[in-house]
C-alpha cells in the first residue's frame, strides 16, 4: 500500500462519520448525504496532495463538501415543496417530550438564513472553532462570530416564541 493510500485512508476513517453527520444537516436527505461524502472523499482523493498540514484536514474536508453541496443546486434546479423533513434520530432521549423538543430546535435551526446556519452547525454539529469556521466559509473571523451570536440570538428567539405559543394552546 502506497504512503497516499493510507494516509488517504486514515482521513476516511477519521472524518467520515463526522462529514456524513453535516452533510445530513445540510441536506436532511440520508442518500444526498451519503453522495456528498461519497464526492468529498472521491476529490479529496484527487487533490491529496495539496493537503500539506494533517491539522488542516477537517476544514479542508468540510470546505470540499460544502462546495460540492452548492455543485449539486447548480447541476439541478429541484421542485420544491412543502413537506416534513426527516430528523435526527436520538437515541439517548427517553421521553416524549424530550423527542419533541429536540424536533422544535432542529426546525428552528433549518429556518435560519443559511448565512447564520452554517456557521451555528459548523460549531455545535461538527464542533469547530471560530478560526476553522472563518477558513472553511472563507470569512472575517469577525465577520464569523458576529454571525454565531446572531444566529443563537435568533434561535433563542423563535424558541421564545414557540414556547409562548405553545403555552397559550
Amino acid at each position: 500500500m502506497t504512503q497516499k493510500q493510507k494516509r488517504y485512508e486514515s482521513l476516511v476513517q477519521v472524518y467520515h462519520t463526522e462529514l456524513y453527520r453535516f452533510a445530513y444537516w445540510l441536506c436532511q436527505d440520508p442518500t444526498i448525504a451519503e453522495d456528498l461524502v461519497q464526492e468529498t472523499f472521491l476529490r479529496a482523493w484527487r487533490s491529496l496532495d495539496a493537503l500539506q498540514d494533517e491539522k488542516a484536514a477537517k476544514s479542508w474536508l468540510l470546505t470540499i463538501l460544502r462546495r460540492e453541496n452548492a455543485r449539486r443546486f447548480e447541476r439541478k434546479q429541484f421542485d420544491y415543496a412543502d413537506v416534513e423533513h426527516d430528523t435526527l434520530e436520538d437515541t439517548k432521549s427517553t421521553s416524549l417530550d424530550d423527542e419533541m423538543e429536540q424536533t422544535v430546535v432542529q426546525r428552528q435551526i433549518s429556518q435560519l438564513a443559511p448565512e447564520y446556519r452554517e456557521p451555528l452547525l459548523l460549531q455545535i454539529v461538527m464542533g469547530c472553532s471560530g478560526d476553522e469556521i472563518a477558513e472553511i466559509l472563507e470569512l472575517n473571523k469577525n465577520t464569523v462570530m458576529t454571525r454565531l451570536y446572531r444566529a443563537r440570538n435568533q434561535l433563542k428567539e423563535a424558541l421564545t416564541n414557540v414556547n409562548e405559543s405553545a403555552k397559550g394552546a
